[in-house]
């Protein structure tokens, strides 16, 4: 699977980590930025991965900052995305299990390595289950669409 990695320069060392978590795990890991450790704003780095995940061109994308919420926030008003910010093993399965959650987002400062390592192989193996859940994400692009149209 292709996937989209980015951060702010809080989550700059945890993207680094997780490009080569997620070629080990057999996936594309792609460096949607930044490029150093610099001061930047979270908003420019979450909107290149939500736009890719929005068109098409990525299936899933990770955003790492200091809480997760910034990046949350971004991504999910790109139409189709399904941004979730999960802080532990449950929160990142059930965000796939019942959400179809395309974008994960991550604290860098709250959560240790092996959590977030657990968390991301959870996320990326975790199925959507579909069922009572698809008629929800139906509905989150329905309220999508609607307000495309207004």
């Amino acid at each position: 699977m292709r996937i989209a990695v980015a951060s702010d320069h809080r989550g700059y060392m945890v993207k680094g980590k997780l490009l080569s978590l997620l070629s080990d795990l057999g996936h594309e890991g792609l460096d949607y930025g930044p490029e150093n450790a610099e001061s930047c704003d979270y908003p420019d780095f979450a909107a290149r991965v939500a736009q890719a995940v929005s068109e098409g061109e990525i299936e899933r994308g990770i955003l790492i900052c200091g809480t997760g919420m910034g990046m949350c926030i971004v991504a999910n008003k790109f139409p189709g995305v399904r941004a979730a910010n999960c802080h532990d093993d449950l929160t990142a399965e059930a965000s796939r299990l019942h959400n179809d959650a395309n974008v994960l987002c991550l604290s860098a400062d709250l959560l240790g390595d092996r959590l977030v390592n657990r968390m991301v192989d959870i996320w990326l193996k975790t199925e959507f289950e579909g069922g009572r859940h698809a008629r929800r994400v139906e509905k989150i692009a329905a309220v999508e669409q609607q307000l495309k149209s207004s």
